[in-house]
């Protein structure tokens, strides 16, 4: 690790003495999908759970048409 110097960018306010390194490691290592949503699809859609729960309805209606489409990709 680095020492610390006058040109760190750190301010006094910032406390991680009870930080734990390594936290999201294995979960990060397996993978990760971030989305960036725009503001107004953000209002309705609050949570991971909603965007999740969106899309499967979207899939299941979709049903044969989204699988006819994904299969010519392949």
């Amino acid at each position: 690790m680095s020492e610390t110097t006058e040109s760190d960018d750190m301010k006094p306010e910032y406390d991680f003495s009870s930080g734990v390194r390594g936290k999201h490691y294995l979960s990060y290592q397996q993978g990760t999908n971030v989305v960036l949503l725009e503001p107004d699809i953000a209002e309705i859609f609050r949570d991971s759970e909603a965007v999740n729960h969106a899309l499967r309805m979207l899939i299941n209606l979709a049903g044969n048409e989204l699988k006819r489409n994904l299969a010519k990709k392949i």
